[in-house]
């Protein structure tokens, strides 16, 4: 017999990838943007799902989340005022001397909103009660700061429920389309379902009211906002034969941008002009990108957080989930530099 020892092949292939991630994870995520999540305790806390929740299996998951949250960002853009509210209020668009937007986007800002954006969706899912709680309220406080107008005169407002039931669609629909194609054993039918239905405690966190519970569901809302969509100067540079020599980012090559618009729906596809190639090199693209990313989560296995959580409800939990504590218009004014303060 084989020495159990042994590694098998798609382990030595992945081993060098997985010991980069866990040094840029450490470095580039969880010491920055990690700092005050509780994980491992209180004991018995299950947080807003719970270790039996379909959000637990599917966040455990980091490579697939990760990339759930790329497609999610991508068809949140159709929004012109998700463009204009970056132009405006995100730091990672690069500006002129004159502080106007220049259109290119800054990594390092891009980073920083992905690793904010990575804490949000683990720490929501799995920390405990408190982190969700902090999370959530952080991200309100941004958003109620996000206001303005854009060129063409119309008003944006981050805290306006129809942009808020857009920018939740978006993200649930997103998350669950990449477990459903890229996870190994993915959550299909009346299980995806419950993904979907238990998710909704985030969104209500952030404010969203009326909002999608299924798949179904959720496909039909983003439709819906079909006649207030489009493809912003923004959007075309970065995407499709306009993206081949971007270096702002390891989602911005060409395999990465097609992997992306690969998972829209039909109308979002054509949008973008996206045309699915032959059967044979479609399913040889898909399988390269399935082999990626759970060759890297077979190494690496569900991150640290995840197995504190798991420890902390090893002996039972107290309830079987908790529920946010947010009541709409229940947060103090504040300003923009008092949240990045305490973010």
């Amino acid at each position: 017999m084989f020495p159990t020892s042994l590694p098998l092949p798609h382990e030595l292939l992945t081993r060098p990838l997985a010991a980069k991630f866990d040094d840029f994870f450490d470095a580039q995520v969880r010491s920055r943007y990690f700092k005050g999540l509780d994980f491992a305790g209180p004991e018995g806390d299950p947080g807003w799902f719970g270790p039996d929740s379909a959000v637990w299996y599917v966040h455990s998951h980091m490579p697939a989340l990760a990339f759930g949250l790329a497609c999610a960002s991508y068809i949140e853009g159709l929004d012109p005022s998700i463009f204009w509210m970056a132009a405006d209020h995100v730091r990672f668009v690069v500006r002129d001397a004159d502080g106007k937007p220049t259109g290119q986007i800054d990594p390092e800002g891009a980073a920083v909103r992905f690793g904010h954006s990575l804490s949000f969706f683990i720490g929501t899912a799995y920390g405990s009660t408190e982190t969700a709680e902090r999370l959530a309220r952080t991200v309100r406080a941004m958003h109620h700061t996000v206001k303005g107008t854009r060129p063409d005169g119309l008003p944006y407002d981050a805290d306006d429920p129809a942009w808020l039931r857009w920018n939740y669609a978006t993200v649930v629909w997103g998350i669950a389309t990449a477990h459903e194609r890229y996870h190994p054993r993915p959550l299909r039918g009346a299980e995806l379902d419950r993904y979907y239905g238990e998710f909704v405690r985030v969104g209500h966190a952030l404010g969203g009211t009326d909002l999608p519970t299924t798949k179904a569901e959720t496909l039909d809302c983003l439709h819906s906002y079909l006649p207030r969509l489009a493809v912003t100067p923004g959007k075309a540079e970065r995407t499709g034969s306009n993206l081949r020599g971007a270096k702002t980012g390891p989602l911005d090559n060409p395999f990465m941008d097609w992997a992306i618009r690969d998972t829209l729906p039909r109308w979002a596809a054509r949008m973008v002009m996206y045309q699915r190639p032959n059967p044979v090199e479609l399913r040889a693209r898909r399988s390269a990108l399935w082999a990626a990313l759970n060759s890297l989560h077979a190494v690496t296995g569900p991150l640290p957080e995840f197995r504190q959580a798991q420890a902390r409800v090893a002996g039972g939990t107290t309830v079987p989930h908790t529920e946010p504590a947010y009541a709409l218009g229940s947060d103090p004014a504040r300003t923009r530099e008092e949240v990045e303060a305490d973010a």
